[in-house]
């Protein structure tokens, strides 16, 4: 391992990763993404739920 003259790791030069904004949600893991999501939504706003249904 590379280091600099304080004994830490010399940064490297990484290559940069270009964002895509396309998501496939037709797929298995894609149906995966929207069930698990949905239900962390439920269960973080349960009460928010629940005075919406009683409206």
């Amino acid at each position: 391992m590379n280091t600099d003259k304080y004994g830490l790791p010399v940064a490297h030069k990484r290559p940069h990763i270009k964002a895509n904004k396309k998501l496939d949600l037709s797929s298995l893991e894609g149906r995966q993404i929207i069930l698990s999501e949905t239900k962390l939504a439920l269960r973080t706003h349960k009460k928010t739920f629940e005075k919406l249904a009683d409206m």
